[in-house]
């Protein structure tokens, strides 16, 4: 017996035995030829052999087949003389075979059973190589559909063979690979796939690494001077430095970082530290250091940019950029600076100069205040006028510097003429840092007492009301009318708030607790109510009993008290009658208090509601009127009493002038400063002795726009005018107000030598001395006297009085 090539040619070596005739069923024999070269082995010598038994096997009349195995290493010479063994034999078919290719290794056998069984299609016996070429056609075809199935199966790295091939034992496409290939190839392919997946995950996470990367060299290293001079490895070293180097990177204790569990926490892309050490890593900071470079190179550029536009003479106001293009732009900045950005640069630059020169040329209107006011304007000034104006202007340089900008030229001449002819607050050149406004906001926060507690808003009055009524009728209607009112119980009646104060009466007037009038609340009304026979008549004793006592006391105003008789239905089970009755009872009672009776009940108001607001209204106008007729005195002072002055005198300040409203008023020390109720809110009262005589001053601290029109409102007695030695506009405007002024006789005065502290949006000073002349000398000498207002600074005052 023969058991491997290796005993081929050497069968004299080994037991021979030959089948014994007729003793086995055999129905056909495939003879086997081996056709690759083997060691000590003669080719002839095995084809002798093979002859021989086909000798013997002949003579059993059976089928026989001549198989040549290991045709993947086969002799072409081998074959060829298999072939001719063949040709010698009647009907001998040969196969060639190779079992390591698996390749027409079952023809063989089925070429033997069509011999046996003459019923069977004959086979067609196919050459090795063509046949080797369809098991290779069908293979790539089996492996194609499996590697097809690993692909839709298998998503993840972490995938195990044992539970994929698994799921996959039950699919054809496994089925058919493993039959052709094995087990093996088929798991070999399977950890092919598993590796693409883990390559492409690394790579993935590679990606994202490195997307990091810049935003975490932007937040930890932005300074281009910390690591221009230094090497990669030295700022990776100086990262680890830094307070944020944990929210950036993490340090692996296993490396490298594609072999550690990091790159499946996908929540965390925190880059691993040794990934620095990868050439890409470098070329993202260098990259970064790159940026930061060409940056200060292009700030540095924008720099120069700017400060070329500030310093070129042909860089006017109003200048189009493609007439300014060649006197500024330099191949440096075409290389370093984009269109938009030196673009949006000379935007800027031209908003900048524009609004300077606007600013200026408002100045310059402001210094020829006489012309406009001379010029008797209107709100639409004529075109003689208008030329006039034009022709003055002209030959000034801030006029010329908006010659690109006519319109709008143009429109600020139109707007101060609109300011000249109707001055306010929002049509002042300086708003919103108009002298009114600064005045307005200080004066409110510079209340002293009583002034402050009495009269915090100026446009609130006090009204004290009693509610007299029985059986919770007065608490009842006190909160419904205090439900009317604001939080901080104020009542709104014709346009005017009142502080509105609330005495609900239910008990025996005579008792303290239910006195009409305490040391505190002195009533202007009462609202008398009532619902039925019994609470009619109570309120009845009640008032008789409160005139009752207050007759013989010198404040006996209780007797002309203000009533109103109200009869309410808080229950809403009023009859017919008796409501009739009620009406009829109440207004003999009303005649007899000389009040007015008012019938809420019959409004339908129902349960929870005895007064609506039109009427709570009515009742405090009538009251308000009833308090006017009779005059009433109060504990409080009035506001006659605060607003009465001996004299008043008008401080006129021009806006925009660099002096602080702090100064100006601390020069009123050591006197006191209360801001007065009447006005405009921009007076104050101020007491002291002129002579033997303590007088009262309302100082009304206004702009000079606002003071024009002043005298036309209320008499004044004279003005305190001051001006800014420095600024042209503040003397001419000084002059304006003095022409405008014509009964005013000047007194010694002065003007600010030098400015005050600078406040906001007031603009530089500029030399009083004028081309025009000096116009205040018409009015008579005046000549400056310097004033020392307490620690203030030093400051010239210009007073003149009638």
């Amino acid at each position: 017996m023969y058991f491997c090539t290796d005993q081929l040619g050497l069968e004299q070596d080994f037991e021979q035995k030959q089948m014994p005739e007729g003793k086995l069923q055999i129905d056909g024999f495939l003879l086997c030829v081996d056709v690759s070269r083997g060691m000590n082995r003669n080719f002839d010598d095995q084809l002798k052999f093979v002859s021989n038994l086909y000798t013997q096997l002949a003579k059993t009349k059976k089928p026989i087949v001549l198989v040549l195995t290991k045709c993947d290493e086969g002799v072409e010479r081998y074959i060829r003389d298999a072939h001719a063994f063949a040709l010698n034999k009647k009907n001998l078919q040969v196969v060639e075979t190779s079992a390591r290719s698996n390749v027409n290794v079952d023809l063989a056998y089925t070429a033997l059973i069509q011999l046996i069984d003459k019923s069977r299609g004959k086979s067609k016996i196919i050459p090795y190589f063509e046949a080797l070429k369809q098991q290779s056609q069908q293979i790539a075809a089996a492996k194609d559909k499996y590697e097809w199935l690993v692909g839709r199966v298998v998503k993840s790295h972490n995938e195990t063979w044992l539970s994929v091939s698994r799921r996959m034992q039950s699919s054809n496409e496994y089925q058919d690979y493993v039959y052709l290939e094995g087990t093996d190839k088929a798991k070999k392919l399977f950890q092919q796939h598993i590796q693409r997946l883990r390559q492409d995950h690394i790579e993935r996470r590679r990606k994202v690494y490195l997307s990091v990367l810049p935003r975490a060299l932007d937040t930890l290293v932005p300074d281009l001077d910390e690591i221009d001079h230094l090497s990669w490895p030295k700022v990776a070293s100086l990262l680890e430095t830094k307070p944020a180097f944990s929210q950036w990177f993490v340090v692996l204790e296993d490396i490298p970082w594609d072999l550690t569990s990091h790159i499946d926490n996908m929540e965390d892309d925190r880059i691993p530290y040794d990934m620095l050490e990868t050439p890409p890593a470098a070329e993202v900071y260098y990259t970064h250091l790159e940026k930061l470079r060409n940056a200060r190179k292009k700030e540095e550029m924008k720099k120069a940019f700017k400060e070329n536009l500030c310093l070129s003479p042909f860089i006017t106001p109003g200048k189009p950029w493609e007439e300014a293009r060649s006197f500024i732009m330099s191949e440096e900045f075409y290389q370093w600076l984009e269109e938009p950005v030196y673009m949006d640069i000379y935007s800027k630059h031209q908003k900048e100069i524009i609004d300077k020169a606007k600013e200026e040329f408002q100045e310059l209107l402001l210094e020829y205040s006489e012309l406009f006011y001379e010029l008797e304007l209107d709100a639409k000034p004529s075109k003689e006028k208008m030329g006039v104006i034009q022709d003055v202007l002209g030959e000034e340089q801030r006029f010329k510097a908006l010659q690109k900008l006519q319109a709008e030229r143009d429109a600020l001449i139109l707007k101060h003429i609109h300011f000249v002819y109707h001055p306010t607050k929002d049509t002042c050149p300086s708003n919103p840092f108009c002298v009114d406004t600064k005045i307005e906001q200080l004066l409110s926060s510079r209340c002293t007492y009583p002034y402050d507690r009495l009269f915090k808003d100026p446009n609130v009055d006090r009204i004290n009301l009693v509610i007299l009524g029985k059986d919770g009728l007065a608490r009842e209607l006190a909160n419904e009318i205090r439900a009317l009112c604001t939080n901080d119980d104020k009542y709104v009646v014709d346009g005017k708030m009142y502080e509105l104060s609330l005495r609900p009466i239910e008990g025996n007037v005579r008792l303290p607790v239910n006195s009409f009038q305490t040391s505190t609340f002195m009533p202007h009304g009462c609202l008398c109510l009532y619902n039925s026979k019994e609470s009619l008549s109570y309120v009845v004793e009640s008032i008789e009993k409160s005139r009752e006592s207050s007759l013989g006391r010198k404040d006996n105003h209780l007797v002309n008290l203000y009533l109103t008789l109200i009869l309410v239905n808080r229950r809403g089970d009023m009859s017919g009658e008796t409501a009739q009755s009620l009406i009829q009872q109440g207004k003999e009672i009303a005649a007899r208090l000389q009040c007015e009776l008012l019938d809420a009940a019959s409004t339908g108001l129902g349960y929870g509601r005895n007064i609506n607001e039109k009427q709570i209204t009515k009742i405090l106008r009538d009251l308000l009127e009833s308090k006017r007729n009779q005059n009433l005195v109060t504990t409080t002072p009035s506001i006659k009493d605060l607003v009465d002055c001996d004299l008043r005198i008008v401080i006129c300040l021009m806006c925009g002038d660099l002096f602080t409203m702090e100064d100006v008023l601390n020069a009123l020390k050591p006197h006191t400063y209360r801001p007065s109720q009447f006005g405009v809110g921009l007076s104050a009262l101020l007491d002291l002795h002129i002579g033997s005589q303590k007088r009262r001053l309302e100082l009304l601290i206004l702009s000079y726009h606002a003071s024009f029109n002043i005298r036309k409102t209320r008499l004044v007695h004279g003005y305190m005018v001051f001006y800014a030695a420095k600024r042209r506009a503040s003397l001419a405007m000084l002059r304006a107000f003095l022409c405008e002024v014509q009964d005013i006789v000047p007194r010694p005065a002065g003007g600010f030598d030098r400015g005050l502290a600078n406040g906001p949006g007031q603009r530089n000073q500029r030399p009083a001395g004028g081309r025009r002349g000096d116009r205040t000398g018409h009015r008579g000498q005046i000549p400056d006297v310097t004033l020392r207002p307490g620690a203030s600074q030093d400051g010239h005052v210009l007073l003149t009085r009638m």
